[in-house]
């Protein structure tokens, strides 16, 4: 694989941290001081500079046997063919194995249902995960099962020209006003760092979110917003809803713990449709997960947006 540079960068682990988003900027370090990756040829360190119409040269590693036992866990397969699975993510399941979380993830699920197909891009702890949904939202998810189709689908979620993701989000107060986009940076908290939160520039990252409300509940004060995602930050629409004053509902986090009996308990984020062009194919592809039973109350009300 090999990146021209297009604008002159302080730092070559910088630089290629915001072109590989599915590798962490530890691992980009890493494979720099191994001499996976080249400048125009040669071995370079982290914190070198890199100029316009350098050339970067990356040879991913093949990657460590994971540590992980495959778990016939069952899935709900949206689409499947030799180089990719969409699937319908269900609330409470984590995506790979962490601390706390040893097993029954969907890592440990995939690795029975595609018998070890899986991309070795994203290192030992992340098998085949291009993008990551948090543990209590639900929705589409699309996985790798070659190293072709892992490089194609992290350049299509890194440049967001060819990849759609629409949210269904259901907040506890109605966000001002009923259209808009946040435009923030997003950083971890300063005191909370298992928090995200908004950040003053030059911190965080950039993140940005088009919503919209399609339906509101005057009784529970309540909103179901459809969220249009242009960046992937961390708990982006989490914190993003948030910080408009309209958390959602059911968020351990963010939000307020739910007194109200009659309200669902989860986290009420789902992750509706996914567009992008098929890696090796080219083809354009549109998923829609179903949207769940815990959104009815709003969803029946809503003039939901047709399939494009």
């Amino acid at each position: 694989m090999e990146i021209l540079v297009d604008a002159n960068a302080e730092r070559l682990d910088a630089f290629l941290a915001g072109r590989l988003p599915d590798l962490s900027r530890s691992r980009i370090q890493t494979l720099i001081r191994e001499q996976f990756i080249l400048v125009n040829g040669n071995p370079a360190k982290p914190r070198d500079p890199v100029k316009t119409g350098a050339r970067i040269q990356i040879a991913l590693p093949e990657a460590v046997p994971l540590d992980a036992a495959p778990q016939d866990i069952p899935l709900d397969i949206l689409f499947e063919d030799n180089d990719l699975v969409v699937l319908n993510k269900a609330p409470g399941m984590v995506v790979h194995p962490a601390p706390g979380n040893p097993d029954g993830t969907l890592v440990n699920a995939l690795l029975h249902h595609c018998k070890g197909k899986l991309s070795g891009i994203g290192g030992v702890e992340r098998p085949g995960i291009v993008h990551r949904l948090d543990k209590d939202t639900s929705g589409c998810l699309v996985v790798a099962k070659s190293d072709a189709a892992h490089q194609s689908l992290v350049t299509q979620f890194s440049e967001r020209s060819t990849m759609e993701k629409l949210y269904l989000a259901v907040t506890t107060g109605i966000p001002k006003p009923e259209k808009d986009t946040v435009f923030t940076h997003i950083g971890r908290h300063p005191v909370n760092r298992q928090k995200m939160a908004v950040v003053n520039p030059p911190g965080g990252k950039a993140a940005i979110t088009d919503y919209e409300i399609l339906a509101t509940d005057a009784a529970t004060v309540t909103a179901l917003v459809l969220c249009h995602l242009h960046t992937g930050r961390t708990h982006q629409i989490r914190v993003h809803m948030h910080h408009k004053g309209a958390p959602l509902l059911g968020d351990p986090i963010y939000g307020k713990p739910v007194k109200n009996p009659t309200l669902p308990d989860r986290l009420m984020l789902h992750a509706w449709r996914l567009r992008f062009d098929h890696p090796i194919t080219g083809k354009r592809h549109a998923f829609e997960s179903p949207i769940p039973p815990e959104f009815l109350p709003w969803t029946s009300t809503a003039n939901l947006p047709p399939a494009s």
